[in-house]
């Protein structure tokens, strides 16, 4: 399919604010992006790089005033998500190594206290794909998605005490059981279509049978037009714009994604 995405940030700024953002689409990342723009008021110089991750980011300092960033892209995707149940398990040392930080404890993803949860939740699946599947849907019934219940990332460690969270704090919780039982995983940020309600969405990746496949603990059906933005450890690694300095406030966002074409991909 053939998705329209926007999004657009309306800031307050008192003093020059270092900003550093994720706001442009991967392409080739399971997606082509067709065009894409980037629109600051007032104009100011931005520097642009990738990370150790292969993420676009945008570095820029923004004056005082009212500051305006517009991001918007087209991109074709998949209408659909596929998945391999039976996958196998990749043994550690078969991994390759650019796979290998995804299996470790990280900032938000405390894997190394989730060893005995995962174990009971994977007790009848077969090693893989299934063991995945038997988390996402675990989260699923059992942590309750409340968009809008958080307003800064939550560990995973907090979101399993609470019992409730955003589509981050889902996506960091599944991320931890994995890694816990030695399964590579990652925290995907980008735009799905037809969300309720509508706003930048986070689901997660694990690795399985020699590939990435996605998985997403807050939708009952695994669907596709999905337009991808970053991948990384946690939310620490994708957020979509770290600021630098106190005087700095985020007033509003608008999140946009809007069919073009229901052609296949």
């Amino acid at each position: 399919m053939k998705l329209s995405v926007s999004c657009n940030l309306h800031f307050q700024i008192d003093d020059p604010t270092a900003l550093i953002l994720m706001l442009r689409p991967l392409n080739g990342a399971q997606q082509k992006i067709i065009k894409s723009s980037y629109i600051v008021e007032p104009n100011v110089q931005i520097i642009e790089g990738k990370d150790s991750y292969g993420n676009f980011y945008q570095r820029l300092v923004a004056p005082p005033g009212v500051f305006i960033i517009r991001t918007a892209a087209e991109a074709i995707t998949a209408d659909y998500i596929d998945s391999t149940p039976g996958a196998a398990f990749i043994e550690i040392q078969d991994l390759p190594n650019q796979v290998l930080p995804f299996l470790l404890p990280s900032r938000y993803c405390e894997s190394d206290r989730f060893g005995d949860l995962a174990r009971e939740i994977i007790a009848n699946a077969l090693p893989g794909y299934d063991q995945v599947n038997a988390i996402a849907d675990w989260v699923r019934h059992f942590i309750n998605y409340i968009p809008g219940s958080s307003d800064y990332p939550l560990s995973a460690v907090e979101t399993h005490n609470r019992g409730y969270g955003v589509c981050r704090d889902l996506a960091q919780l599944a991320i931890a059981l994995c890694r816990s039982i030695s399964i590579p995983a990652r925290l995907v940020v980008g735009y799905l279509y037809q969300l309720e309600p509508m706003d930048l969405h986070a689901w997660f990746e694990a690795y399985v049978g020699g590939r990435w496949y996605a998985f997403d603990p807050t939708q009952s059906d695994l669907r596709g037009g999905r337009v991808i933005i970053a991948f990384g450890r946690d939310a620490a690694d994708v957020s979509i714009f770290h600021q630098f300095g106190v005087g700095c406030q985020l007033n509003s966002m608008d999140v946009q994604v809007n069919l073009l074409s229901n052609k296949p991909l």
